[in-house]
């Protein structure tokens, strides 16, 4: 992958659609984006949902492009009346939109002549200055404005988009984890032992994280960090506290 690290890339997701918010469409996006970032060493820090509605995506592109390194969105560039996120791009940026040449010529490949009528041309309308993201699957193209990422909504078409811009992206320092079982003890038996843990860790970020199946509840704990050395003396210490918690409830 042909990318420039930095110290610290961060991420949002501006997922789009009156449809996700009435939960007719289960999101399928955010998760996968995610996992992706995270193995690609960009940290997602936040994901917010906003309607069809200009002013709604307007003003979350233009908080969270101020706040984040990459802003991905998914949603609205289909061939409908309601699509409406190129133009809200647009408007968030200033700039003009209009049916780009580029973007006919991608979707020449899928449309035969007489094919490409009004409604699908709207697919083809990019803010200028915008960089094209190449569509594989459906060859009507996603683009990239400054920080902003556009892609589709449809899972297949989104990963295909994603898997084209992330060789263009700058990564960071890969997050590291380390995954301890806490073995049968209860939250509450090392809650505190564990809030004093993570505060004598900075730079190691801890949690601990339940689970219930047929047996009962399963407690793990991740310690996570950037750099190895912290993160395998978060680890030890947590070991150590599991295995004294354990030798105190022992019977005797």
């Amino acid at each position: 992958m042909d990318t420039v690290q930095q110290a610290s890339v961060t991420a949002a997701i501006l997922v789009i659609g009156d449809e996700i918010l009435s939960g007719r469409t289960k999101d399928k996006n955010i998760g996968y984006i995610a996992e992706y970032l995270t193995n690609i060493a960009i940290d997602l820090r936040e994901v917010r949902v906003v309607p069809d509605v200009e002013a709604e995506i307007v003003a979350g592109l233009d908080a969270l492009r101020a706040r984040y390194t990459y802003v991905f969105t998914t949603g609205g560039i289909g061939p409908t009346h309601d699509d409406i996120t190129a133009d809200s791009v647009a408007k968030a940026f200033g700039a003009a939109i209009d049916v780009d040449p580029r973007a006919v010529a991608m979707m020449s490949e899928r449309y035969k002549p007489g094919e490409l009528n009004a409604a699908r041309l709207r697919m083809a309308r990019i803010p200028a200055g915008a960089a094209l993201i190449a569509n594989p699957i459906s060859k009507a193209p996603g683009f990239r404005i400054g920080n902003v990422i556009v892609m589709a909504g449809v899972p297949s078409v989104m990963q295909a988009m994603l898997d084209e811009i992330a060789p263009t992206l700058a990564t960071g320092v890969r997050m590291l984890s380390e995954t301890v079982d806490a073995a049968g003890l209860p939250e509450g038996i090392y809650a505190g032992g564990l809030a004093e843990l993570a505060a004598a860790h900075p730079g190691v970020s801890v949690g601990s994280y339940p689970s219930f199946t047929g047996a009962g509840f399963s407690n793990q704990i991740v310690a996570r960090s950037k750099d190895a050395a912290l993160l395998a003396a978060a680890v030890e210490a947590i070991r150590h506290m599991v295995a004294q918690l354990h030798a105190d409830r022992a019977p005797i």
